[in-house]
């Protein structure tokens, strides 16, 4: 049966897997009353947690380092009590060459080469190049659905990455590319960073140490 998490530990990673996001964001990730996760980020915050921050008119909540230790600690033990480490690890392992594959086709999806020009940027006027972008995007969208049937079996967290991404890349093949790989909207990428932010800080493990 799948366990829910505690709405401490829900704020607290919502932070992490969001990277940098005000209150509302924050909240909305995992469904949570925007006033409470409010209350909760202010206990962080004096816990030396979460810190906020503002810029060019834009502010948001990120994780300072005892943070970052705190929400893997949790998350660890949640793991832990719900007996699916194995499960999780499994599902990452599988998860690793989709990342590849999902990062080569937002790369594609940015650059087309020519003779001249290597990093030439893809402005869009071969269809049948972003057709075939598009077409490895739906392979991974096929790809993910299983894996995350099984994580949400897991913790109920976890739920909710395939019908996302489906959604982004759905909008995308309507004609709207922002949909593949913008950070400011739910992107077919910002989904996808998100899920490998979520796995990696379950397992506790460091990105930049992947294969």
């Amino acid at each position: 049966m799948t366990r829910d998490s505690t709405v401490e530990l829900l704020v607290l990673h919502a932070v992490r897997v969001t990277g940098f996001a005000d209150t509302p964001v924050v909240a909305r990730r995992y469904g949570l009353d925007v006033a409470t996760t409010e209350e909760l980020l202010r206990d962080a915050e004096a816990r030396g947690w979460v810190e906020h921050t503002a810029f060019a008119g834009t502010g948001g909540w990120s994780l300072t380092e005892p943070g970052r230790a705190e929400n893997e600690r949790r998350l660890a033990d949640e793991l832990t009590l719900v007996g699916a480490a194995d499960e999780v690890r499994d599902v990452y392992r599988r998860f690793l060459p989709l990342n590849t594959l999902l990062l080569q086709a937002c790369t594609d999806w940015q650059l087309r080469p020519t003779t001249d020009d290597r990093l030439a940027v893809n402005d869009h006027s071969d269809p049948a190049w972003d057709a075939g972008v598009l077409h490895e995007l739906a392979c991974v969208d096929r790809a993910l659905t299983p894996l995350a049937d099984r994580l949400g079996r897991v913790l109920t967290r976890f739920r909710g990455y395939d019908t996302r991404f489906t959604t982004a890349l759905t909008r995308a093949r309507a004609g709207d590319g922002a949909w593949v790989d913008q950070t400011d909207v739910d992107s077919c990428h910002r989904v996808w960073f998100e899920l490998h932010e979520d796995l990696i800080a379950t397992l506790g493990l460091d990105r930049h140490a992947e294969p």
